[in-house]
């Protein structure tokens, strides 16, 4: 925390990520839930503190903004105007001045889509047959999380993730062992009917993670879960209408046969009759098939987030 008086006006955090620094057999430490006011030499404090820090590690590398929430990375740098979804954060335009003037290049930029079903969205007709024809090519049948093996699922999602995302950029495998406190977590809030899991003759093949929407209501709350707060939560996570699409994976020997096609139709079919709000968070900017996936599904790109990078020096200053 960095503070003018007793007025806070800056926070980083800063940590080390053993697991994924042993996967990519690297020396990258993280920084994240950054937030400052509009002030150079704030933002250097801030920064200088996290990279001394780092360098004490042993580390080589700062990389950010990468919060210590899963799926809730890099800082806008287009679409500002549009609000913030669960498990997504939000930043001011000039904190991309800031990593800019410290020295931190882009290493990596996410890309945003969503359609809105209330506004005329439709999954373009030409789907509807191709989609036909390949559940029935592959045999693949796809059938909601079962909410009495919630753990079973959870592992079987974990499974798929780890192998299919095996060669992603910043993906690093989670332990199985996870499963339990994850499908706690997804107990909290998801709709069953829209987290799914495609197989093929029973084999778990692929997996799509859909989150109702709940910064909607926490935005009317304002944030204040008591004293009643919590029942207007619970009750409003039943009508919510918008979703994120929070992770997807199919397994490589069955990627580019039309299945993610497949299983976002599956996900419209459902959604369609409530008018729903559908974004996509995050797409990496080179993941070539899930982005031409949703450009033929006719999504549209809405907000861009980036993630900076920069080596540890023994000193440092804004540029």
């Amino acid at each position: 925390m960095l503070y003018d008086g007793a007025r806070m006006i800056g926070r980083i955090a800063v940590y080390v990520n053993h697991t994924a620094n042993k996967h990519w057999q690297e020396k990258i430490g993280f920084f994240g839930h950054y937030e400052c006011v509009n002030d150079d030499n704030a933002a250097l404090m801030l920064l200088e503190a996290g990279e001394k820090w780092l360098r004490q590690q042993g580390m080589t590398k700062m990389r950010g903004q990468w919060n210590l929430v899963s799926q809730d990375i890099g800082f806008i740098v287009e679409g500002f105007d549009l609000l913030p979804v669960v498990l997504s954060s939000y930043n001011l335009p000039y904190y991309n001045d800031q990593m800019v003037k410290f020295g931190m290049k882009k290493v990596k930029d996410l890309l945003v889509y969503n359609c809105d079903i209330s506004k005329g969205y439709k999954i373009p007709d030409r789907f509807l047959k191709f989609t036909d024809q390949i559940a029935r090519r592959y045999g693949v049948a796809v059938r909601p999380i079962n909410m009495k093996k919630l753990v079973e699922d959870a592992r079987i999602i974990l499974r798929l993730t780890n192998e299919s995302l095996a060669n992603n950029w910043g993906y690093y495998p989670v332990a199985e062992s996870e499963a339990e406190q994850i499908a706690a977590d997804l107990k909290m809030i998801i709709h069953p009917e829209v987290v799914l899991i495609a197989e093929i003759d029973g084999k778990p093949i692929g997996y799509i993670i859909t989150v109702p929407d709940v910064n909607h209501i926490l935005k009317d709350m304002k944030g204040r879960l008591l004293p009643c707060g919590i029942f207007k939560l619970l009750r409003g996570i039943k009508k919510l209408n918008r979703y994120r699409i929070w992770a997807m994976g199919i397994l490589p020997a069955y990627q580019r046969k039309g299945i993610s096609v497949l299983m976002f139709r599956r996900l419209n079919d459902i959604l369609a009759p409530k008018g729903s709000y559908i974004e996509v968070n995050y797409v990496l900017e080179d993941n070539d098939l899930m982005n031409n996936a949703l450009i033929k599904l006719e999504f549209d790109v809405v907000k861009r987030y980036r993630i900076y990078e920069t080596p540890l020096r023994s000193s440092s200053k804004f540029v």
